[in-house]
This record gives structure tokens, C-alpha cells and sequence, in this order.
């Protein structure tokens, strides 16, 4: 009997280091590898596997923003468009990029994970760019040259061309905006605390040709780390989950919640029933939403638990209340997006307005959105070896400033930049007028150069503001959503350009009745540009009074 007892705990300790040894071999947050295997942490993920993720994203966004930022130029200088049809066609299309990772996100978390999200959607890009680039370069698909003042307007199957390749891309980048952030937190263990805290004048044909280049070679970086890589299983669909909620709090609207919290429904379970999420806490707010929690009398009598029509658990439904109480925060996101839209619209055809040459040289307007890019690649060190220091000495917060003040710094900052546009809009006027220019659609030898502080502000609000919904977007959503609260983060700039193309429509219609010439015609001499940033710098204002108030009121999420 001695030897038997013996035996048994002999196995049992045996067992005990089996699953230590486990545990310290293996990643504890469900990961596995494109087999379905579980992953060891010694050779795969971490940053191993970054490089390849990077490279994805740097080279889809220098395809994405090779095309954005010349866009409105194309269409004006190769398709004969006016000002306000190019600017609404641009932000209309960004728009929709921004839209479709909705798509992308729901595909990612619900059926295919994020792996093979990016995988197929990069395809589809690839395809875009390259139907984009034939119809810059085959004659048949775009517009003979102008001859004088005339232009002849591209044909119904011209614009066919170059509409089905430009928006094929906006639906490739909608399974690729969500997720590569995503996918690259992935391949850092959660329950590891080390791990946790580790073209104006060039042919239009190459200008598109290039970016081409560019995604296929993210996509060829892309697959190549797959062997590295981490991936968390898909947890369903959120969408279906919050319905759930709806349904089961509507079914038992006449019951009331207990106030003892522990008495609603949860799985007695270690981990989530949700598949890839930990377990959150209850919260007080939106009781409303805890009555699908509520185990009725029936469902004690009948034990049947299992049908979340009726019954949800604690987790599921804290999962619908992060996302309303995240809704104030993400709505404010959409003037600043508009704000941004700017760049590659009319700050760049207020440039086209402007003397273009220094010396020997002449910069293309498009080109200076680079300054946005200096000022992003100047503001992150300042900010992470700086600012972050001072502010830590403050707020005694590790990161210095929370995501919510990180946000609200880069919406100040947008009214500054709408400001600076305005005062360099008001003094090339007072310069065409000085010179008589008024009647005539030429440049103003005002330099193109006094635009940089606009675009350097606007790179200073977008490490703030963009860079702080990243993070609050993965931070504050539930596991199981990461893909598609990244996507909603990125419908604000989705509804931002469309907001912007709204304002263009309504302002060109208010200003322009009667004869009137209007704030922008396709003479800016003649119009009041300047008008039309001061509106956008009223609205941020207002706009950032609102985000104070819905920040001060957040209240963040508590994972068990």
C-alpha cells in the first residue's frame, strides 16, 4: 500500500513539473503557430518576428501614401478635374480606406485570424496597384494632354479604370490596416511579464509604379516571417456577441439585477468562454446591459446554461460596455481626422497656388507632405526621451501622459496647424491682390516654403492623437475585439474624410449661389481658402472642448 501512495505521488509531482515545464517552454496566452500547435517562446514571436511585420506595414504605407499624397495633383493636372471635385474624389476614397477595415476586422476576428486576413487583402492591394499604375501609363486609359487652355475630360471607361484599381486598393487596405498592429502585439506573451515590457513633373506611370513595387515586396515580407510568427485564435464574431447581449437584456427586461455581482452569470472557468480573451471584471454602468447575465428561475430548473441568446456571461457583456463607453472618445476622433484630410487635399492645391521654386529647382506641392514625416520622425524622440521624463515627474504615470492626454495634446494642436493654414492663405491673397492676379488662375510669388509650420504642426498632432488611439484602441478593448476596435479607430479617419468632403459640398454650395465665386473655385486667387481653414479651426475648437469633457468621464477597462 506503502508503494502505491508512493507511486502516486511520485506522479503527481512529475506532473507538477511537467506543467511548469510547460509553461516556462510554451507561451501562456494561447498562441500557436500557423499548424495550430502550441508555440515555444524561446523561437518564436518577441521580436524575432517584428521585422517582418514592419516591413509589411513601412512598405503598404509608403505605397498607400505614394498614391494619397499626389492623388489630388493627378486629378486635377492628368484627369482635368476641378479643385473641389478632386479634393471631394480624394477624401471620398480615403474615406472608404479608412471604411473597409471594418471588413477586415470582423474577417480577422470572427473566421480567419489576422494572419490570413493580411494575407488575402494584400493580394487584392497588390492587384489595385497594379491596375492603377496600367492606367497611368497605357494611353488608351487616360485623357489625351492639354492643348492651351484646353482639356479634354476623361472618358466614362477612363475614369472605369482608374476608379476600379484605386478603390480595389481601398478594399485590400482594409484587411491590412486593422490587423498589422494587432498581429505584431501578438507575438508578445501578455501573461510574460519581460515580454510585456519589452511627382508634379515625373511620369505618372512610375509615380505609381513605385508604391507597386513597394507592396510587392511587403507582401513577400510578410510571408517570409511566417515560420516566426504567433497567432491567437479567432474568438468568433463580436458582432454576434453584442447581439446576444441586446437580445438576451431585452428577453429579461422585467427582471432585476442583484446587487451582489457574483450572483450573474459566469463561467467558473479559469479563462473566458469567449475563445482568445481573459475574463473581465463587472462594472456599475449600464445595468441595463447585466440583465443578460441574469440566470432566471427556469434556467436554474432546467441547468441548461448553454444558449447565449438567453444567458450570457459577465464577460460578454462588460465586452458591449467597453465599446459604448468607448464611443464619446472614438466620435471626437472624426473632426481630427477631417482636419488631417487636409494635407492631401487643399494644402496641397493651396501649394499649386504658390511659387513653387527655389534657385534652379521646383518642388512639387505634393512633396510637401515630407515635412509631415520630418516632424513625426522629430516629435517621437522628443516625445519618448523629453516630454514623456518631465511629464512622468507630474502625473507620476510610467508613460508620462495617458492616452487620453496624449489625444487631447494632438487636438490642440490641429487648431494651431488650421490656424497657421489660414494666416498663410490670408497673406498669399493680400499678395494677388497686391499684384493684380486677382482674375488670373496663376501662382503667387508668395514661397511654397511658408507652408512647412502647417505640415510640421500636423505631424506634431499626428504622433499625439494617432499614435494615442492606437494604443488606447488596444488597450482599453476587449481581447477578443482587438481587431475590430483597431478598425474603429481607424472609421474615424474613414468618417473624417468623408466629414471633410461634406464640409467641401456644403460650403461650395452655400458660398457660390447667386453668382457668388465661393471660398474655393478653381481660381483660389479669386476664392477665400482662408475662410474655409478658419472653419476647420472653429470646429477643432469645439471639437476639443467636447473630447475634455467625455475624457474626464472615461472610466477604464478592469481584465480580471
Amino acid at each position: 500500500m506503502g508503494s502505491y501512495e508512493e507511486e502516486e505521488v511520485r506522479s503527481l509531482l512529475e506532473g507538477g513539473l511537467l506543467q511548469n515545464r510547460n509553461s516556462e517552454l510554451y507561451t501562456g496566452d494561447g498562441s500557436v503557430d500557423i499548424n495550430g500547435n502550441p508555440v515555444r517562446r524561446n523561437n518564436t514571436g518577441n521580436w524575432r518576428a517584428c521585422p517582418f511585420i514592419l516591413g509589411t506595414e513601412c512598405c503598404e504605407r509608403l505605397a498607400y501614401y505614394g498614391i494619397a499624397t499626389n492623388l489630388v495633383t493627378y486629378l486635377t493636372g492628368k484627369l482635368h478635374e476641378g479643385n473641389v471635385s478632386a479634393a471631394r474624389n480624394v477624401t471620398t476614397w480615403q474615406g472608404t480606406c479608412y471604411l473597409t477595415p471594418l471588413i477586415g476586422a470582423v474577417l480577422a476576428d470572427a473566421y480567419w485570424g489576422r494572419y490570413w486576413t493580411i494575407a488575402v487583402f494584400s493580394t487584392i492591394y497588390f492587384i489595385g496597384m497594379c491596375t492603377l499604375t496600367l492606367s497611368a501609363t497605357v494611353p488608351a486609359f487616360k485623357p489625351a494632354d492639354c492643348v492651351d487652355s484646353v482639356c479634354p475630360p476623361a472618358t466614362s471607361a477612363q475614369y472605369a479604370v482608374f476608379f476600379f484599381g484605386l478603390y480595389l486598393i481601398a478594399l485590400g487596405t482594409g484587411g491590412i490596416k486593422p490587423c498589422v498592429s494587432s498581429f505584431g502585439a501578438d507575438q508578445f506573451d501578455d501573461t510574460d511579464p519581460k515580454e510585456r515590457v519589452k511627382k508634379d513633373n515625373a511620369g505618372w506611370g512610375l509615380g505609381f509604379g513605385i508604391p507597386s513595387l513597394f507592396m510587392g515586396i511587403a507582401i513577400a515580407s510578410f510571408f517570409s516571417g511566417t515560420p516566426l510568427y504567433r497567432f491567437q485564435k479567432p474568438g468568433g464574431s463580436p458582432i454576434t456577441r453584442m447581439g446576444q447581449v441586446l437580445v438576451a437584456s431585452f428577453h429579461k427586461w422585467k427582471l432585476e439585477v442583484p446587487r451582489d455581482s457574483n450572483l450573474l452569470y459566469e463561467t467558473p472557468d479559469k479563462n473566458s468562454a469567449i475563445e482568445g480573451s481573459r475574463k473581465l471584471e463587472h462594472s456599475n454602468e449600464l445595468k441595463c446591459l447585466d440583465k443578460a447575465a441574469i440566470i432566471s428561475d427556469a434556467e436554474i430548473k432546467s441547468g441548461d446554461f448553454s444558449n447565449p441568446w438567453s444567458l450570457c456571461t459577465v464577460t460578454q457583456v462588460e465586452e458591449l460596455k467597453i465599446l459604448i463607453r468607448m464611443f464619446p472618445i472614438w466620435a471626437t476622433g472624426i473632426v481630427f481626422s477631417a482636419v488631417y484630410a487636409q494635407m492631401s487635399t487643399m494644402f496641397v492645391e493651396q501649394g499649386m497656388a504658390m511659387d513653387t521654386t527655389i534657385g534652379a529647382f521646383t518642388i512639387p506641392p505634393a512633396s510637401l507632405s515630407s515635412f509631415d514625416v520630418i516632424s513625426v520622425i522629430f516629435w517621437v524622440p522628443v516625445y519618448d526621451r523629453i516630454l514623456v521624463p518631465i511629464a512622468r515627474k507630474f502625473t507620476g504615470k510610467e508613460r508620462g501622459f495617458s492616452e487620453l492626454q496624449r489625444m487631447g495634446i494632438g487636438l490642440f494642436l490641429s487648431i494651431l496647424c488650421m490656424s497657421a493654414a489660414a494666416l498663410v492663405e490670408i497673406k498669399r491673397l493680400e499678395l494677388a491682390r497686391a499684384l493684380g492676379l486677382v482674375d488670373e488662375d496663376v501662382a503667387v510669388s508668395l514661397s511654397i516654403l511658408w507652408q512647412i509650420p502647417q505640415y510640421f504642426l500636423l505631424g506634431a498632432a499626428e504622433v499625439f492623437t494617432f499614435i494615442g488611439q492606437l494604443e488606447f484602441f488596444y488597450d482599453q478593448s476587449p481581447d477578443a475585439m482587438r481587431s475590430l476596435c483597431s478598425a474603429l479607430s481607424l472609421l474615424t479617419t474613414s468618417l473624417g474624410n468623408y466629414l471633410s468632403s461634406f464640409i467641401l459640398t456644403v460650403v461650395t454650395t452655400l458660398t457660390s449661389r447667386d453668382g457668388n465665386t465661393g471660398w474655393i473655385s478653381d481660381n483660389l486667387n479669386e476664392g477665400h481658402l482662408d475662410y474655409y481653414f478658419w472653419l476647420l479651426a472653429g470646429l477643432s475648437f469645439l471639437n476639443l472642448l467636447v473630447y475634455m469633457i467625455c475624457a474626464k468621464m472615461y472610466k477604464q477597462k478592469k481584465a480580471s
